[in-house]
């Protein structure tokens, strides 16, 4: 295909396996909206006159990917934010949940669009209810949405149905509309088993079955807390194990947290090839722990980063837990060459999508979407100059920059951010229908 856009930086991260750094960078998008060239300006192929050229005086890089979030729950920020997970869900959470309309589900998830924009996250993994809502939402913003429509059965809920009835929607809708569909494939759908201590073991195995007759993913929780599996655990040794007694880690599986995992689970996921969404800032606010990210890494195991719901983080940054995952690990190894930047800034993209199944998002490759996040370097974070040895720039870029430093993004080569301001909607405007949404919520 013909090249539509060229976006030319002094800076390149495409997160490549070895996450390489390229200076005075090109990158070719089609008019498809994926990327043909990622490379040196001097080996760009010739572009002809009619080619919108971008000049960009900074770091080009994937836009990063939040593998875990419930990002609707941006209305329920700061509610019962002192809580352990298991009261803070039963008392506060499942009640708000249950007053959810189908508006309040979209201002929710518009507002966390664009808040993910603004921190350069392009393609978010969620879970949540009413998922025609949010595919409205992150069509309108421009996002790019892996959707698993929540299964759960608790009475709280009941008014959102039954388990069956939600597996049989899901089923109806992917062979309706395929797995992928919207501009640039801007939508995902998938399926959405809360977890095992909140569903029974026919749900789950029933839900693997589905899963895997459509090739669609299943985002599941996994042992988040030590409380909250204990039956399972007493009963299969653990929820890994009883997954994979029902056949569903046979198919696509995220695994969100994985804190509370032995040996012999991270053993099975790296033999079924599960993807694990490692969330440390939710886990450590609620006191869950922090999952054995050093050991999952090790064993082959595909590591994306997710940053929970906004009400248990709280906030959609995943830079943040770009930092939180090296520090984390640093810390309970003893060890300051746990994580690298190279490690991390990995997890936050190239990891994001193998967790998710996916190899046509996460890095700068050709054939792969135009996902891309441009860095402003004009801040105290990179002071030290674009001309710094490599090692010196990712450092500043991982540890230092955050999402201050995002002004510009794209997706499927569509501009969808520009200057930190959200290109298809009116911020304010989202945010004065969320703060609406939020009031109806808290009843």
């Amino acid at each position: 295909m013909p090249t539509a856009l060229r976006l030319h930086a002094p800076m390149a991260l495409p997160c490549d396996p070895t996450c390489s750094v390229i200076r005075d960078a090109v990158v070719d998008v089609d008019d498809t909206g994926r990327i043909t060239y990622c490379g040196p300006r001097q080996g760009a192929p010739e572009r002809s006159n009619d080619v919108t050229v971008r000049e960009c005086g900074g770091i080009l890089l994937p836009g990063l990917i939040n593998a875990h979030a419930h990002s609707p729950m941006t209305l329920l920020r700061g509610m019962g934010a002192d809580l352990p997970l298991l009261r803070w869900l039963n008392e506060v959470i499942f009640p708000a949940e249950a007053r959810l309309r189908p508006s309040d589900v979209r201002a929710g998830m518009e507002l966390g669009c664009v808040e993910m924009l603004r921190a350069g996250v392009t393609t978010s993994a969620e879970m949540y209810f009413i998922t025609e809502s949010m595919v409205e939402a992150t069509l309108a913003v421009g996002s790019r949405a892996v959707l698993a429509t929540a299964v759960i059965d608790t009475p709280a809920l009941e008014a959102l149905g039954g388990w069956r009835g939600a597996v049989e929607g899901i089923d109806r809708w992917i062979d309706a509309d395929g797995l992928r569909f919207g501009p640039g494939e801007r939508i995902e759908l998938a399926y959405g088993p809360h977890s095992a201590y909140l569903l029974p073991p026919e749900a789950l195995q029933t839900i693997g079955e589905s899963a895997q007759q459509r090739g669609a993913l299943v985002h599941t929780h996994v042992a988040e807390t030590l409380a909250e599996d204990a039956v399972q655990r007493e009963e299969y040794g653990s929820v890994p194990a009883l997954l994979d007694k029902l056949g569903v880690l046979e198919g696509r599986v995220i695994a969100a947290h994985g804190v509370h995992l032995g040996d012999d689970d991270i053993e099975l996921l790296a033999r079924r090839g599960v993807g694990v969404a490692h969330c440390p800032g939710s886990n450590a606010k609620l006191a869950s722990g922090t999952a054995r990210l050093v050991e999952l890494l090790r064993a082959g195991i595909p590591v994306g980063l997710g940053t929970d719901g906004p009400s248990s983080n709280d906030d959609l940054d995943l830079w943040e837990e770009v930092q939180l995952a090296g520090l984390l690990a640093r810390t309970v190894t003893g060890d300051a060459t746990a994580l690298s930047a190279r490690a991390a800034l990995l997890a936050a993209t190239r990891g994001g999508a193998e967790a998710l199944h996916r190899d046509d998002i996460g890095a700068l490759e050709p054939g792969r979407w135009a996902d891309i996040v441009h860095l402003d370097v004009d801040n105290p974070a990179f002071a030290t100059g674009l001309d710094a040895p490599d090692e010196q720039v990712l450092s500043n870029v991982v540890w230092a920059a955050g999402s201050r430093s995002v002004r510009d993004v794209w997706v499927a080569g569509e501009e969808v951010l520009n200057d930190r301001e959200p290109t298809r909607v009116d911020r304010r405007t989202v945010q004065a229908a969320a703060r609406t949404a939020a009031q109806h919520v808290r009843g």
